[in-house]
């Protein structure tokens, strides 16, 4: 038997009978998902200064979400940041399927846990088309990273893709798969 992801799990016996009662949708193909996750993390002015933290970026990123990250090359010169077309000034990486809801998982359960001082991710990062982006201030939230061998504190964005119409039904989408928000009105 094929392993079946827990929240995959759960959207479907759940998350997704809840959703068409609460909005009355009529199949459940009207009903929003989670399309895709991606991590963006700009290592800026280090990674022009300094090759391998390109390196230590993306092998950082592939530890966290289990699959290869790989370099955002910039799109144009800008002498003043000694920037040149075509250099490699952050990491990205694009999760769907299993790995997806498995990276969700562990998000919610292990890593927004270990956030000093946190009292909900904040409500205010939805595009209007039903996408929410919220940002991390340090990588060694996630257990995966071992702290004493990290170089430097980086921050990352976090987005979530949905097939949402609206914001309010990515958020409700979301609120169901675990993610603490700040202001937890209905």
């Amino acid at each position: 038997m094929a392993y079946i992801p827990t929240l995959k799990t759960k959207y479907n016996e759940e998350i997704l009978p809840a959703l068409m009662k609460e909005y009355g949708y009529k199949t459940v193909m009207q009903a929003p998902r989670l399309k895709k996750i991606t991590l963006n993390q700009g290592l800026g002015k280090a990674a022009i200064a300094d090759k391998k933290v390109i390196d230590k970026g993306i092998e950082e990123m592939t530890l966290i979400t289990g699959q290869k990250a790989v370099a955002t090359k910039s799109r144009k010169d800008i002498s003043n940041f000694k920037l040149r077309r075509g250099m490699p000034i952050g990491v990205r990486v694009t999760l769907r399927g299993d790995r997806m809801y498995e990276f969700l998982e562990r998000l919610v359960t292990a890593s927004i846990p270990r956030i000093r001082d946190f009292r909900g991710i904040n409500d205010k990062g939805f595009d209007g088309k039903g996408n929410y982006t919220f940002g991390i201030a340090e990588q060694i939230i996630f257990p995966e990273i071992d702290i004493d061998k990290i170089d430097r504190i980086q921050g990352m964005d976090i987005t979530f893709v949905t097939s949402a119409k609206t914001d309010k039904e990515a958020m409700s989408l979301l609120k169901q798969f675990g993610l603490p928000f700040k202001n937890q009105q209905k």
